[in-house]
Parts: C-alpha cells; structure tokens; sequence
C-alpha cells in the first residue's frame, strides 16, 4: 500500500502543478489558454489584422509601431466577459458512475488598459496592462475525471511599456518589454481513508477522497516587437512577434479532509515557457465607406513538451507529465463599414486551431479547434471620444478524451467533450 500511495502522490501532483500550465484554457476564447480579449474595438472584426489596424491606443499592445500612426495622446479603458460553456459525455471511463462533471465553463472579466503618447513627429510611447492568458474551469467536485481535476484556474498581469520611431512615410518600427505575472490555484481528488476493496481490486481508499490544491506563482521578463508599412492610400502591412516568457513557478501542495495520504504540505517548483507568437496582419481602405482587415497568427506552443516536477527544497525531480503540444495557428478576416460619422459597424470570421493534442487532452484543457464570428460596432459623438462593442460567438469543435494513465487510482478518462464560448466587450476611449 505504501509503494502505491507514494506512487500516487506523485502522479496527483504532476497532473495538479500540469494545471499551472493549463488551468484556464477551458474558459479561454483562443485556442490553448491565450486570451486575445485585449479591445472590444478588435473583437468586433475577430481580431483580425491586429497588427495592421491601429484602431486606438491598444496597438501598444497589438503592434507598438503602430503608435506612430496616433496623434496626441490616448487612453483606452476595455472590459471583457466572457461566459463559456464546457461539458463532458463520459463513455467507458474508470469511474463512469460518478457523473460526467456538470458545466465547466467559468464567466470571467478580462481588462485592458492602454495608453499612447505622440511625443514628437518620429516618436511616440506607450503602456499596456492586461492578461494576455488565462480562465478558469470548474468540474463538479465528484465525477468521472475528479482524479485528474476539479477546479483549475490560472491568471496573468502583463505590464508593457513599449516605443514606436516613425523611421521615414512608409516604415515603423516598435518595441516593448514584459513583467509578467503567472499565478494558479490547482484542484484535484486524492486518495483519503481506506474503506475496504472496491470492485476490480482498486484500492478502497478513493471511496473517500481529499482534495489536493496547488497554489503557485513567478514573475518573469518578456519583450515584444514590431513593424508597420503604410503604402499609402489605407493600405497597411505589419508585421508583429512576442517573445516566450520562461517562469520558475513555485508554490505548495496541501491536501484538506481528514486523513490525507501523504504530508499536509509540500513545497514543488516547476520550469514553464510561454510560447511565443509571431503575426502578419493587411488592413485596405476600399473606399470612403469600406476598410477590409486579414491576418495569420503563428504561436509556438511546442514549448510545452512535458513539465517535471520538482521538490523546492532538494531539487528532485518528483515526476513529470507529457503534454506534447503542438505549434497551433488562426487566420482571420474582417471589414469595417462607416454608415454615418458617428457610427462604424464591424464584422469578422476567424479559425483557431488547438495545440492539444487527442491522446493528451485533459479535463485542465479541454481544448479543440475553434470558429469565430464576431459583430461590433463604434460610436464617435465627438473627435476626442468614442466607444466601442463587440459580440463574439466561438464553435469548439467537439473533442475526445483518450486519458489511460499508468497506475489504477486516477482511472482512465474516456469520453467526449463539447463546447462554446461567448464574449461581450466594451470600451471607452479618450484622446487630448
């Protein structure tokens, strides 16, 4: 009994810090766990040709070399709620009897603040705060994969300064730098007091499970580039890339309700990068009425191998979990439409594609390829104020679970996941 608590220990511990990395991609609107909920201005197109549009001071974000194309100074507020639904359809699991877990999806307000500054005619600067990944999931606290997770939330905060140089007409170039917090709360079933044998000689004591939580956090450094070439006319090129973002997590594991199987607490650490991503975006002024936006977005998630877990006070490594993500990618296209001069309204069309792999998806992510279509519109009353929302509906393609663990206790997850994501965004702008 002792080899295979142990044994399990390690196991529920490599799948909860694994979390860290994943816990909130369910509830995410981008495939994997980015959140590309930055301005209800770009939701409206489905985010298509950020790095070209320049459509307010979020470019600080989007494409810092796009600044250039801002007078004055401007401070975009954005706020983001998005409501996801995700469910489970279990089908020859482990601990099929339980349930299949209820709705995971967790309504969540995603933020952005940003500001542009023109400080000359070459150059300009610009801050950024946002959360450019995150969400959460929820199962139900008993159900077929309560073992492999309950409840997995991560947040970020990203501060990023960043400059644009106006180098002649036709080319910008842009630049910024990250500080970049990661923080997660993880939750699984453990193992707790043993009751006797189950059917198929599982060991008794997942009749009464703990709940194990992780709880880890890192600040680290990220930069960011960026170029901009006008054409003239309205027709715009840019060019963007986002650096990966290398954390040390740290943070404890502890078990609550009674008689938990191993220490009440445990000091691990863990070595995560963040992809990195890279964008070409086209925005084309048709006419006086017409403006077309197209992008494609490459995110290098194959970052993400597989995550070892260490002990933070001897560096051991305790176990490690295969994820074996794949680079993903999104195309998108958009058009903007002027109908009067105070209103602008917006369409947009995006495919997403998923890193996660079918034979490593897990219920901290149940991830798949997804659809946009997305509806904004913009009201300016006057030249120095406006505002902006938008309406996004996002299709996941249906998913399977194919999760055959080593070792009996967390239980095979078999079964099929289903999915959408809704998202409503406003903002407000002010230039001076």
């Amino acid at each position: 009994m002792k080899g295979s608590r142990n044994g399990f220990v390690r196991t529920s511990l490599a799948s909860a810090v694994a979390g860290v990395l994943v816990g909130g991609a369910g509830a995410a609107a981008a495939a994997g766990f980015q959140l590309q909920e930055q301005s209800a201005s770009g939701l409206g197109v489905a985010y298509s040709g950020m790095a070209a549009a320049a459509m307010d001071a979020s470019t600080a974000f989007w494409n810092p070399a796009g600044m250039s194309l801002l007078p004055g100074r401007q401070f975009v507020g954005a706020l983001h709620y998005v409501l996801p639904k995700k469910t489970f359809a279990s089908s020859g699991s482990t601990y099929d009897a339980a349930g299949s877990g209820g709705d995971a999806g967790v309504a969540a307000l995603v933020p952005g603040l940003y500001g542009t500054w023109a400080i000359d005619p070459q150059w300009s600067a610009g801050f950024t705060i946002n959360a450019p990944f995150g969400l959460a999931t929820e199962w139900d606290s008993a159900w077929a994969g309560q073992f492999h997770a309950i409840r997995s939330e991560i947040k970020t905060l990203n501060l990023n300064p960043s400059v644009s140089f106006k180098l002649n007409p036709m080319v910008s170039l842009g630049a910024g730098l990250s500080y970049q917090q990661m923080k997660a709360e993880l939750t699984n079933a453990a193992p707790g007091t043993p009751s006797g044998p189950l059917p198929g000689g599982i060991v008794g004591a997942i009749q009464n499970p703990v709940v194990a939580t992780v709880q880890g956090d890192d600040w680290a450094w990220g930069w960011n580039l960026g170029a901009l070439f006008d054409f003239g006319q309205g027709s715009r090129v840019g060019l963007t890339y986002r650096a990966k973002i290398r954390y040390t997590l740290e943070g404890d594991l502890s078990y609550s309700g009674a008689a938990p199987l191993a220490p009440a607490a445990q000091a691990v650490k863990a070595k995560v990068d963040l992809p990195d991503t890279a964008s070409v975006g086209g925005a084309h002024q048709v006419n006086a009425q017409w403006r077309v936006l197209a992008d494609y977005t490459w995110t290098g998630w194959d970052s993400i191998q597989s995550l070892d877990i260490e002990s933070a006070a001897s560096g051991a490594r305790l176990s490690g979990v295969e994820l074996r993500f794949k680079n993903s990618w999104r195309v998108g296209v958009g058009a903007e439409y002027q109908w009067s001069a105070p209103w602008l309204l917006r369409a947009g069309l995006a495919y997403d594609t998923s890193p996660v792999r079918d034979e490593f998806r897990t219920p901290r992510l149940p991830d798949s390829d997804r659809t946009w279509l997305a509806l904004g519109v913009r009201y300016q009353p006057s030249p120095t104020m406006w505002f902006d929302a938008g309406y996004t509906y996002i299709w996941m393609k249906d998913a399977p679970s194919q999760l055959q663990p080593a070792g009996p206790v967390p239980g095979a997850l078999n079964g099929t996941y289903r999915g959408n994501v809704q998202v409503l965004g406003v903002q407000a702008a002010l230039r001076f």
